[in-house]
């Protein structure tokens, strides 16, 4: 398979949130989003076996990892390869744009759903069947970027029940939404959501890759 990075950090998102975790990012993404944090990772990247890299994992001494991209089920050797995490007990998340079919994944795999609000120029792209497939182990993401968002991101989360199911984050676009506005909007309508930073940006602030 074709990865762009493997590295030990701290998980930012989530409510794996403040855990160590490794993070495998692989290389390649159906989408383009405005406010992508990780274009660097669409093409470049190196080839690795299914057995080197899960003796990469290993060598962190770690229990929690999290494949991402990119979007990382655009590749099918994911699947064994989660497969043989899972074997070795493993918690895996997997973190998805939502457009591909989630329903293939281990049932024992978080997934961790990205549901593109209008702002980021592809919320036409959502493969809404997904949402059958969750459970409450599962969560999702909305990244905000302005009113706008928000009050699509909670429509959304109301029309599906979402909040009645599984863990849903509200995340405001680094760099386009202050945190506090989001904060304020979120506290005045009682929502019952999950505010979520991307807590390494606050952490190793300019640092983009790595961590």
């Amino acid at each position: 398979m074709k990865v762009y990075e493997i590295f030990k950090s701290i998980q930012g998102e989530s409510s794996y949130a403040g855990l160590p975790f490794v993070f495998v990012r692989l290389t390649g993404c159906n989408l383009r989003c405005t406010y992508c944090d990780t274009t660097y990772a669409f093409e470049e990247g190196f080839d690795i076996s299914e057995e080197k890299l899960i003796a990469k994992i290993d060598s962190y001494f770690l229990k929690f990892v999290e494949i991402t991209g990119g979007e990382p089920l655009l590749q099918k050797e994911i699947y064994p390869l989660t497969e043989e995490l899972v074997n070795k007990d493993y918690t895996i998340l997997v973190e998805t744009n939502g457009t591909m079919d989630i329903s293939q994944l281990n049932e024992e795999i978080i997934r961790v759903v990205d549901i593109k609000c209008p702002g980021s120029g592809e919320s036409d792209r959502m493969r809404w069947k997904n949402i059958d497939s969750l459970t409450e182990k599962d969560e999702v993401k909305f990244v905000i970027m302005n009113r706008e968002d928000y009050e699509w991101a909670k429509e959304i989360s109301e029309k599906y029940k979402l909040n009645k199911k599984l863990t849903v984050n509200f995340s405001p676009a680094y760099g386009f939404l202050k945190p506090d506005k989001l904060a304020d909007w979120i506290l005045e309508d009682n929502l019952n959501v999950r505010f979520n930073l991307q807590q390494q940006k606050y952490i190793w602030p300019g640092i983009e890759k790595g961590v």
